[in-house]
Formats: C-alpha cells, structure tokens, sequence
C-alpha cells in the first residue's frame, strides 16, 4: 500500500489508540482464569489478533461484541499449533503459558519474527524443566512441559518479554520459583505486567526488578478489564501536534506505567507547549530546540523522537541505539535511511544517534516494513515542502491500524 501525505496543520481531538501490549497481556490472563472476562477497549492491531487468535487455539472461548472481547478461560488445550504472526510478546509470553502443558506445542510466525532469535526463549525454559527445540535459534520452535517451577537465571538485557511471559505462567506452576534477571532493560513493561497480574488476583515478590519470588498454584480471577490508551501510539500525535498544530488526545492515563509516556519529557525538552487535563494531553506548535533524551527503557520512542528532532534547531542526541536492532526492522538502520532521503542528517555515533534538524523535502521513503518507521515518515511530512510517500504502509496496522484516519481526522490531506 501506498499512502502519500500532504503538509498540513493538524487541528482538533483524538482518542489514543488501546495498548496492544496491555491488550495481549489481558487475553492471556484471561485465558488462565476459570471464568468469563470481559476486555473492554481491547486493541484490534494485527499484533493483538495473533495473540487472540492464540488464547482461542489454547481452549479459550472468545466473543467479540460491542467493542469488547469476551473471554471464557480454562486452558482445555485443543490445538497444538501456535500462529504468533510477527508478534514478538505473543511469541514470547506464549511459550511459557504454553509450556504448562505437557503436549508438545510448535510456534511459528511471519515476516521480521522468523528472524528475531529464540535462543533466550529456550536457555530459560530449559532451566525450569520444559523440553525446548527450535530451528538453530530461530522459528519454528516447539515446547513440551509441563513447567513445574523451579529457578531461573535470565539476561533481560534484550527484550522484557519473555520475563512477562515467565511471571504470567509461573504462578500456574505446581511449585514455587525464583527468578533472577540480569541487566533487564524496559523495566516498566514488566511493571506493567505486575500491575495487570494483581488485577487478576496474581501475587508476585518483586525485588528491585532483580529477582522475582512467586508462589505456584495461584488461581487467576476473572473480571472486567479496562485496557488504557496506547503512550507508544499516541506519541506520534503528540509529535505531529507540537511540529505544526494543535491538538489533544484523549484516553492518556497520567499514572501509567507505560515508559513511552516519557515522550512528554522529551517534547518539554525540545521547547513544546503541552498541557495535561484529566486523561487528556494538549499539544500545540512552538519554537522547538534540540534535545538530549536517553530512550534505553524506552526504544519504542526512537521513531516519533526522530520525526520531532527533524524540526529542532541543532543536533538533537538520543541514547539507546543498541535497543534497536531486534525489532520489525534494524531501526537505527531505518532511520537514518529513511530521514536521509527527507533531507536529515542522522549518525550513529556508539550507542547515541544523533539527528540534525532542518528542511524536510519532498520524497519517497520506504516503511522497511516497519509500522513505527511508517508512521515516524507520517509525521515528519507535516510541515514538507512537498509531499512524501510512502511504500508499504500497511504495516502500521502491526500496532495503530487507525493511524492514518486519525492523521485525516486532525487534518491531514493522505491519498493513495
């Protein structure tokens, strides 16, 4: 898919986008609850669909009506085949929900996920007792439980998701656990996921995000759950709104544990007028100046960050590149590509980027298939001299489907 954006002022409100990563956490916990649970606002991105498409193959009954999703849990188990699609939480979280039971299950997966490595998935299965194989480190790979519980020493340094994974399985387990977790980056996505596990009756010993103690045999309860507005969705909004317009955005909660609501810090950085209310952040066009912001706990921002360091005046520094490299794409890569072609000077200087503002040209960029390096070129065409297209912008749909009809909503002229 094509979409060619014009420059225009963006004007009006806009309800953020539901947390896919909130969203996938709750269908798996509603699934390991005996009962009815009712996800309201669930988000309907690709990434969210695979991991319902997963709950409904692990035995839950899923109805979707009104918005809402409802799901019967119990874990009865009838498929032995998992479709993560490029979901790299559903991949990971589902391992180890999958490994409580002792059938073999086998994952697969498409696009960018078939070449994000398993290695870190079977190192800590393996530790707690479940038969792991993959191929060479990669999908497909299958498990075979039951996971029983135990002790397990992980590298969290890579990604958070697997650890989200272990600490929603492992309160099923027969026996206790302790896991120890080294280096972990992303740490508010892990408080994310205890904040959701207490929702759902789940206690888990926290110990400064070093070491986790949990008791097995907890019963999940089902519920009524909220999901809240995506900060990592949002975040290009509140970008286009603080280069050429001004908006607000509803559904934002000020007490989130998301780290990509740290985008705030970031546009007071650089000069931007913002105003909070209730759940709603306001954001108008300023004078905008270079910044400095380190994005290691939160690499999501690295694409909306880049589209508002292109109209700062100097050289806007970023740290936190080496989180870059297994995403959807080699970010880093992306996007000093792609702003290449739009005019801006990016380098990678170690672990830094830095990003030169100034003119944005008219051009024709490519998405590397990459939802967030989609939406970066989006934004960063809002004040162009000229039009920009971009090739193989479907693949927003992987987090924020509604983008574009939202940009068009504020304003935006989009064709294609």
């Amino acid at each position: 898919m094509i979409k060619v954006i014009h420059p225009a002022e963006v004007e009006g409100e806009i309800t953020a986008p539901p947390s896919k990563s909130m969203t996938q956490r709750a269908f798996a916990a509603a699934l390991l609850a005996k009962g009815t649970t009712t996800i309201i606002n669930p988000s309907g991105s690709d990434d969210s669909l695979a991991a319902l498409g997963m709950t409904r193959k692990l035995g839950a009954e899923v109805v979707a009506g009104n918005g809402n999703i409802i799901i019967s849990g119990g874990f009865l188990l009838p498929g032995a085949q998992l479709h993560c699609g490029e979901s790299g939480l559903a991949m990971r979280m589902f391992a180890s929900i999958a490994a409580l039971q002792p059938e073999q299950i086998t994952f697969t997966g498409e696009g960018s996920l078939n070449k994000r490595p398993v290695s870190m998935i079977e190192e800590a299965l393996k530790q707690l007792g479940v038969n792991v194989k993959s191929n060479n480190g990669l999908l497909p790979f299958s498990v075979q439980g039951p996971l029983q519980g135990g002790k397990a020493v992980i590298d969290g340094s890579v990604s958070s998701q697997l650890l989200t994974g272990l600490l929603m399985a492992l309160p099923m387990a027969e026996n206790d656990s302790e896991i120890h977790v080294i280096n972990l980056k992303s740490k508010s996505y892990i408080a994310m996921t205890l904040q959701l596990l207490g929702e759902f009756g789940i206690i888990i010993e926290n110990h400064n995000f070093e070491l986790f103690k949990i008791h097995g045999n907890q019963p999940y309860r089902a519920l009524e759950y909220t999901v809240e507005g995506d900060w990592s969705g949002a975040a290009f909004l509140l970008v286009a709104g603080a280069v050429n317009g001004n908006i607000r955005v509803k559904g934002l909660h000020a007490a989130s544990k998301q780290s990509d609501m740290t985008i705030l810090d970031a546009l007071q950085n650089a000069g931007a007028y913002i105003k909070l209310e209730d759940d709603t952040v306001s954001v108008s066009k300023s004078v905008l100046s270079a910044f400095r912001f380190d994005a290691t706990e939160c690499p999501d921002l690295f694409p909306p960050l880049a589209a508002l360091a292109a109209y700062c005046a100097g050289i806007t520094r970023i740290l936190g590149v080496n989180r870059l490299i297994y995403k959807e794409s080699n970010r880093a890569v992306a996007i000093q590509e792609e702003m290449r072609k739009l005019g801006i000077t990016v380098r990678i200087e170690g672990d830094e980027m830095l990003i030169t503002g100034g003119k944005i040209r008219r051009a024709f960029v490519h998405s590397h298939h990459d939802h967030r390096i989609a939406m970066m070129a989006a934004v960063a065409a809002i004040s162009a001299d000229g039009y920009v297209t971009i090739k193989d912008a479907e693949c927003v749909a992987k987090s924020y489907p509604g983008f574009f009809n939202d940009l068009e909503k504020l304003g935006m002229e989009i064709g294609g």
